[in-house]
């Protein structure tokens, strides 16, 4: 049986201030936020929503370092416009903060204080990956190599973003600095660690046994985790860049940033509300709800969840509905590549058409998988959706009225039983809206939502007013207050998706302030009440928008940003004879086939003039297999084989990556013997 709660807390995952929204963020984390929180409000509940800019971290200082500036430069920057995009996309924060704070580093500070005065930390010299040519500990993401898991060769140290692993820096296979290109060598450092270890069993009974209702893909991924076996993580970095750790002996260390970000949302609540922020945190009567992508779901269900615990004072979260990803246009949306439709430039170029992208993103959300979104889809949303659904029932129903009765709402007449079952069908949806919205179901509510202006569509439809005003009016007058009251209803049940245009349509109709209570409600509107004179709530994209817009995000693959180098540094220099060891040959691929559940894995069978062999290689995403057939590639044919994804993989194939992050073959200008020696 549900709990009834007296507060809400619900908390978006902080963006980092390294670089604008994109649709990505905002269908993964702010928008399913803010639909639910608007909701929560409709219904008169005390709903806070905490979020902010995520200041710290090594993103912030690889971008900084590449445009020569102080990281405060670029969080100043960044955080700006953030914000501002938060706010005219109509993202209904109570409060958008900073964890450059003071609030925020007192706050961070004394956490860490509490746990570490308790002893809950483990203090370990351990050794860790340093570059001697800068003279500086590294990162995790100042660390890039070769994916155990999958190839990828440009994987992170802490994750490889082809195939969504976590990582140690450990783990990569050909480690290399990202700040030299050199390659690192391990030194002894001191640093703290939770052990996440010691918590593993009320972990798996929290998470594997009371909280089963969970998402699939948050339990599933949780899970994992725990079947894996939890190790201490370590909760402070070398860097010069965040909260210094609060203890004697730890100069030039700083919270690591997973430590510091999540405390950034007790540290907002406390500076919106210094007063009472401890009712949000520390009440069993307030309901936590944290809203976050896939890539958080560790740090949100066991990294954050243990701090709490250990702290003793903190409620852990009562759900963590995260989302997949949005990929663009078939391809993972990259910051790094361009690859991504930026909110700050939406804003600009769809002026007033906030709740258009809105409603797509929506529509398209990310719930169980990762989903798609496209141009072309955005576009017949809005036109076949939007415009020719809600525009257009609400359009002629509001014309109708001011044509027919000047604008005034027409009295309702005797119902017959499709008018009953049309006012009954009213509330049946309103239900539906509240069921898929309080488990979370952001897509089948929106549909719900919108199956009320397809109600109004049909109505209109068979009733046919514009020829009974020549034989009944009074039928007429029925027929009008009828859709009316739909359309009164959809001011409500639609605000918290389109806010933008349920306020404006609440303005032509007269409404005041509804709430939740309302909906369903089939005579909102009072007999005798004055319409406001109508405009379109959407207009028609037409191609060449939509043209504009595919040429734009295939021309931004052209350029790199600017918070990465145009050119890898150089490795550094190895020895002739070096050389001489790699063993490169000419070979056709006889067969190509995907390998079954993954994105990017590709199956070779390849002819090396020697023998035939099977290579795993990441290109999926550049090459159909049909094309690879035949082709003679450049294969390092002496590479110790490795097993991926339970296949035995033994060498290669050589490509280059250009300038917007596509992979091509190496491969001879003529076609040559197969086994042939590359020299």
């Amino acid at each position: 049986m549900s709990k009834n709660y007296k507060r809400h807390l619900i908390t978006a995952a902080l963006p980092y201030a390294n670089g604008p929204v994109h649709i990505g963020h905002l269908a993964g984390v702010y928008v399913p936020a803010d639909i639910y929180v608007r909701y929560l409000r409709l219904k008169g509940e005390d709903a806070v929503f905490i979020c902010g800019s995520d200041e710290h971290g090594v993103p912030i200082t690889i971008k900084a370092r590449h445009e020569k500036v102080s990281p405060k430069d670029i969080v100043d920057k960044y955080h700006t416009i953030i914000k501002k995009s938060f706010e005219d996309f109509g993202i209904s924060f109570s409060i958008y903060s900073r964890t450059t704070s003071p609030m925020h580093y007192q706050t961070a500070s004394d956490f860490f204080k509490t746990l570490y005065e308790r002893g809950e930390f483990n203090e370990s010299t351990t050794s860790q990956y340093y570059d001697e040519e800068v003279g500086q500990f590294l990162a995790d993401r100042y660390i890039t190599g070769t994916c155990p898991r999958c190839g990828n060769d440009s994987a992170y140290g802490d994750q490889c973003e082809q195939c969504g692993t976590s990582l140690n820096a450990t783990d990569l296979i050909n480690p290399r600095s990202a700040l030299s290109g050199s390659k690192p060598v391990m030194k002894e450092t001191l640093h703290w660690f939770l052990p996440l270890d010691k918590h593993e069993k009320d972990l798996r009974t929290w998470i594997l046994e009371e909280n089963k209702d969970w998402k699939p893909n948050v339990y599933g991924q949780c899970k994992s985790w725990l079947d894996s076996g939890l190790q201490p993580r370590a909760v402070s970095r070398d860097l010069d860049w965040g909260i210094p750790v609060p203890v004697k002996g730890a100069k030039g260390k700083v919270l690591y940033v997973w430590f510091d970000a999540p405390i950034g949302y007790i540290s907002a609540t406390r500076e919106l509300l210094p007063e009472d922020w401890e009712k949000y945190w520390k009440s069993e009567e307030t309901k936590l709800i944290h809203f976050i992508g896939k890539d958080n779901i560790v740090f949100h269900c066991i990294i954050f969840p243990v701090m709490l615990k250990v702290h003793g004072e903190y409620i852990l979260p009562d759900n963590v509905p995260a989302n997949e990803f949005l990929n663009l246009e078939g391809d993972k949306i990259s910051t790094s590549r361009n690859w991504a439709v930026w909110l700050h430039e939406y804003l600009e170029e769809f002026k007033d058409k906030q709740d258009v992208l809105r409603y797509v993103l929506c529509a398209t959300m990310p719930e169980t998988k990762d989903n798609d979104f496209t141009w072309k889809d955005f576009q017949a949303r809005n036109n076949n959706e939007l415009v020719a659904i809600l525009g257009n029932f609400v359009n002629r129903t509001l014309v109708l009225t001011h044509k027919y009765f000047d604008g005034r709402i027409p009295e309702r007449g005797v119902l017959n039983e499709y008018d009953k079952q049309t006012l009954e069908d009213i509330g049946k949806l309103k239900q539906a809206v509240e069921d898929n919205l309080e488990n979370f179901r952001f897509r089948d509510a929106l549909k719900a939502g919108m199956d009320l202006a397809r109600l109004g569509n049909k109505y209109l439809a068979d009733t046919e007013p514009w020829k009974l005003i020549k034989t009944d009016q009074e039928r007429v007058k029925t027929v009008l207050h009828i859709s009316l009251q739909i359309t009164a209803n959809l001011t409500v049940m639609l605000e918290p998706f389109l806010p933008f245009t349920t306020a404006k349509l609440a303005g032509y109709l007269n409404l005041g302030k509804l709430g939740w209570h309302d909906a369903g409600n089939t005579a909102l509107l009072k007999s005798g009440g004055i319409l406001k004179e109508p405009k379109l709530l959407f207009e028609k994209i037409e191609d060449d928008i939509i043209e504009k817009q595919l040429q734009k995000l295939h021309k931004t693959r052209e350029n790199k940003p600017v918070s990465e180098p145009v050119v890898t540094p150089p490795k550094s220099d190895i020895s002739y004879s070096d050389f001489l060891k790699m063993d490169i040959r000419i070979a056709t691929v006889l067969e190509a086939l995907r390998v079954p559940k993954t994105d990017k894995l590709m199956q070779l069978r390849i002819n090396t003039g020697m023998d035939e062999r099977t290579v795993i290689s990441g290109i999926t995403g550049y090459f159909k297999p049909e094309d690879l057939v035949g082709k003679q590639v450049c294969l390092l044919a002496n590479l110790e084989p490795r097993v991926i994804k339970g296949i035995s993989s033994h060498g290669m194939i050589l490509l280059a990556e250009d300038a917007d992050g596509r992979l091509i073959l190496v491969t001879p200008t003529e076609r040559v013997t197969n086994g042939s020696e590359v020299k």
